[in-house]
């Protein structure tokens, strides 16, 4: 199946943003209460303890994605983990809930943060849950390019494959949406009236939830762009299709080469 670089109501500059804060809302509920992204503790425990790091820039941090359930599994190994949740377009009350399960070890950056030009003083490993595939293939080059630049590890993780199941799944989103919104919080009540009475939010995450099956990169696709934004070859560079669980997580890591 061919990548299309279509357009997400999310990436609109245009697009209100009390829609995009219920999106991430729901999008943070549904990766965090079921443990979506748990195959990638392995990879993170790994990358950490490889680059001796212990601090973490999570790029398009949205809502605050996965950080949840996947803080206390990290704790466990890393009790002194600092981790600092970055976005473009940021849903503050949704990262502020994350900063607030996790005051030790959650911070939310204040500045508004481009995943092609992170400022330099945001140092650790780079995190990205379920964003890559918002970025053509130059503006990927170019978040490679700056993580290279900074030396600094980087792991990218999505949760869909480019293929018909992944289209069928993403299909059936609106049922979710319905399904669940109730128990996403924080509870509001234009949530309910733009899930249930004018149904615009499950209309848009099936929209956007179709255009990013057609728009992920596979790993080879991947691993491709990394060579191509590494000209040095001073990175070492892996990616691979993980079985998570619930779903199978395509991911690439990269980190300096001593």
């Amino acid at each position: 199946m061919k990548r299309r670089q279509l357009f997400e109501f999310e990436d609109c500059p245009w697009f209100p943003k009390l829609f995009r804060n219920f999106m991430t809302d729901y999008l943070q509920f549904v990766s965090s209460q079921f443990n979506l992204f748990g195959g990638a503790v392995p990879i993170l425990t790994d990358l950490l303890q490889r680059t001796s790091r212990s601090e973490i820039v999570d790029i398009a941090s949205g809502g605050g994605g996965p950080w949840l359930s996947l803080i206390p599994k990290l704790q466990e190994d890393f009790p002194n983990l600092r981790i600092r949740l970055t976005d473009y377009f940021p849903n503050q009350t949704g990262l502020r809930n994350v900063e607030s399960a996790f005051p030790e070890t959650v911070e939310i950056e204040s500045r508004r943060v481009d995943a092609k030009a992170v400022p330099s003083d945001l140092s650790g490993l780079r995190t990205q849950f379920l964003s890559l595939h918002h970025f053509n293939p130059d503006e990927v080059k170019d978040i490679l390019r700056n993580a290279i630049a900074a030396k600094e590890p980087i792991a990218i993780f999505e949760a869909q494959q480019r293929d018909v199941e992944h289209c069928i799944r993403f299909a059936l989103s609106p049922i979710f949406v319905l399904l669940l919104t109730p128990f996403v919080r924080p509870f509001r009540i234009l949530r309910l009236v733009f899930t249930y009475l004018i149904p615009l939010i499950p209309l848009f995450v099936f929209w956007d939830g179709i255009v990013s099956v057609l728009r992920t990169y596979t790993v080879d696709e991947m691993l491709e762009m990394a060579s191509e934004a590494d000209e040095q070859q001073s990175f070492e560079w892996k990616a691979e299709v993980i079985n998570g669980g619930q779903i199978k997580l395509p991911y690439l890591i990269g980190w300096p080469i001593e």
